[in-house]
């Protein structure tokens, strides 16, 4: 329980909710199991259970993101059905039904709390009984890869006195690029980088010596040996990472400043970076999604088996994996069925530096999708650099409007319904950039479809591609 004196309940609401996000953010965490599903449709994680020296994970979880799917627990039978596939399990049992058929699981079926868990190891073969195709798992890396979704990187080494490595990859990737003596990591969380054929290549070069890839708890991991620092700048949309040495003397030019390898042209200011540093040349404008509801707060009832809490999460997911393809990175509000208060939303957004925020609801209401801007209450001025928490919105209004009109036009280019109107709903007013809440409401086939992946995606791809209609309004530049 967290006891704070009298006096500081006299700050602000949103100072105090913003020191609130400050300490939840830094504090330190404990890094969980997890598997990676990397789908056409979806990107998203897992956590992955220790049950009796096994790992487990929840298979209407692991079918979510991919289609319609329903589950039904009943003493301890558990049925589940996916788009038109059913399977029937027991807790305790090795073996289940899969489509009419008998379907060894290796090891006892799961029953907690009405969720159904398989083995993990389970999963190479399982999944195709339901998605009727094959699949790709690595199950020491924890990685499953459904269709042709994987990204394949190649090396090319340009030797001499500036040696630069560059790494083609078939699709755009984000990796976290850190650096210890010696060693440069990128690791790749969310994008499906696969194998370059060889998990470690070695170079006939002084300074870059060998390049090593791996895989665990859902990540791959590329790490570059060199004996010096190295810079990494990236080109090709996100395709091409080049890695070079870091200017130095011997290379400045002689007016004292130094060219990167492998620029030509004017003189860039002398620039040191300590030892290790690799900065990114382009950092990827970040998207604030916040699936709304969660925990204990389930929404409204879609149907008498589909929360809306669900829904959103599902539906955030797929926005995330739109938008990341089209060159933005993204940071969620929840990654699973959690309670996040509304408070604390707001302070992540502001603290992460995201350039833009989207809320997602889902109605059974009427069709399409609609899309809200904050109706701001009345507040009294803004004493400095203090916001009032209620207000923060007032100066990202006119641009958050913009955001709302270039979705709907987008949703109207594929002919679903849309309109954008100002609605009191928070935490809309509490976030200082531009932030729309887009509502969900049934497709052609009803409220069937707010439980399908296909229609989610089609709306995140509306939302994602009005979004980069306007990104030069949220400070983004092309």
């Amino acid at each position: 329980m967290l006891f704070i004196p009298k006096k500081t309940l006299a700050l602000p609401l949103g100072i105090l909710a913003l020191v609130l996000a400050t300490v939840v953010a830094t504090a330190p965490q404990v890094q969980e199991k997890q598997l990676s599903v990397y789908a056409p449709v979806a990107t998203y994680t897992l956590p992955v259970l220790d049950r009796s020296g096994r790992e487990y994970v929840g298979l209407l979880e692991l079918l979510e993101p991919l289609g319609r799917v329903s589950s039904q627990s009943v003493g301890g039978r558990w049925a589940i059905r996916y788009n038109a596939v059913d399977g029937t399990f027991v807790a305790g049992k090795t073996r289940g039904k899969i489509r009419g058929r008998d379907f060894d699981l290796g090891a006892p079926f799961l029953i907690e709390n009405a969720r159904g868990f398989v083995p993990l190891a389970s999963l190479g073969s399982l999944l195709p009984r339901f998605l009727g195709a094959p699949v790709d798992f690595h199950l020491s890396g924890r990685r499953l890869f459904v269709g042709q979704v994987g990204i394949q990187a190649s090396f090319h080494l340009d030797s001499g006195p500036q040696p630069r490595l560059v790494l083609n990859f078939n699709g755009p990737v984000n990796p976290t690029i850190s650096t210890e003596p010696g060693r440069v990591r990128m690791l790749f969380k969310r994008d499906p980088v696969l194998s370059p054929g060889s998990q470690s290549i070695s170079f006939t070069d002084k300074v870059i010596t060998q390049a090593t890839y791996a895989e665990s708890n859902g990540t791959a991991e590329i790490d570059i040996m060199a004996s010096s620092p190295l810079l990494a700048t990236y080109s090709n949309s996100g395709k091409t990472i080049t890695l070079a040495a870091a200017p130095t003397e011997a290379n400045a030019g002689q007016d004292g400043t130094a060219n990167p390898a492998g620029t030509t042209g004017p003189s860039q200011p002398k620039a040191t970076p300590p030892p290790g540093a690799v900065p990114p040349a382009i950092r990827r404008p970040v998207i604030f999604v916040d699936a709304a509801h969660g925990g204990d707060e389930r929404g409204a009832a879609l149907s008498d088996r589909l929360a809306e809490k669900d829904v959103t999460l599902g539906f955030a997911r797929l926005l995330r994996h739109e938008l990341e393809l089209r060159g933005f990175a993204v940071q969620m509000s929840r990654e699973g069925d959690s309670s996040v208060p509304l408070d604390q939303r707001a302070g992540s957004a502001n603290t992460g530096q995201a350039v833009a925020f989207i809320t997602l609801h889902a109605t059974s209401q009427g069709n399409g999708a609609r899309v809200y801007t904050a109706l701001l209450p009345r507040e009294g001025e803004s004493k400095g650099l203090f916001r009032a928490w209620n207000g923060a919105q007032e100066q990202a209004l006119a641009v958050s409007a913009m955001v709302a009109t270039a979705i709907v036009n987008e949703l109207q280019v594929r002919k679903m319904a849309g309109r954008a109107s100002p609605a009191s709903l928070r935490p809309l007013n509490n976030v200082l950039m531009p932030a729309v809440a887009v509502e969900l409401a049934p497709g052609p086939n009803g409220a069937t479809d707010l439980g399908s992946a296909t229609y989610q995606q089609q709306v995140a791809s509306a939302i994602a591609d009005g979004v980069v209609s306007v990104r030069g309004r949220l400070g983004v530049q092309r």
